[in-house]
């Protein structure tokens, strides 16, 4: 379980493919923490640390979860949101997210506006997923408030800290994003719609 609080930026350093596997070494500044078996969320998928080695570490990604996020767009020099899985008894200072993508949306808009910036992202509203203005979303493993709600989009505003501290600086128009949706509201929804 993670909180959607970064910790640091990860610079992939190597992208290998192993039949259906994708091997992705990333050079982090919490590398000398990290252990192996361990659990990392990479722009918001949780990947286990598989080998480490100086200051690089590597995970490796299934077919599912190539498939169903935006991992396989990975090359070396990307900059990847890194947050580690959190302790019982922490605060839990953004929301309860799992590190299961739900599913790949976009980036529609960037707005800067006087020392803050909105975000629009658009996503396949046919898969259920729902948001709420006020409530919580997840976008590259970062735990945000949703800012304006509609029917397949959302908006959130991003502070100054967020946008140097994430891989937030370098989405534009057109970036595919992870989306992980808030977990009491997908369990809410399932409900509803057993109900009907």
């Amino acid at each position: 379980m993670f909180t959607g609080i970064i910790e640091d930026l990860g610079a992939v350093t190597n992208v290998k493919k192993e039949l259906d596997n994708l091997h992705i070494t990333i050079r982090s500044h919490i590398t000398s923490e990290l252990k192996i078996d361990q659990s990392v969320a990479h722009n918001g998928i949780c990947l286990t640390v598989v080998d480490i080695s100086g200051e690089d570490y590597t995970v490796t990604a299934i077919k599912e979860t190539i498939d169903k996020t935006n991992i396989g767009d990975l090359n070396i020099g990307d900059l990847v949101n890194l947050e580690r899985a959190m302790k019982l008894g922490d605060r839990l200072d953004g929301h309860i997210v799992q590190g299961h993508v739900d599913q790949v949306g976009t980036c529609e808009n960037v707005i800067e506006e006087n020392g803050s910036w909105l975000y629009t992202f658009s996503y396949d509203d046919s898969y259920g997923n729902v948001t709420i203005e006020k409530g919580s979303a997840t976008v590259n493993g970062v735990s945000l408030t949703v800012v304006n709600s509609g029917k397949n989009n959302f908006s959130v505003a991003i502070i100054p800290y967020t946008y140097e501290h994430t891989n937030f600086k370098h989405l534009k128009k057109g970036s595919k994003i992870n989306l992980e949706f808030d977990v009491l509201g997908k369990y809410i929804q399932k409900l509803y719609e057993a109900r009907l």
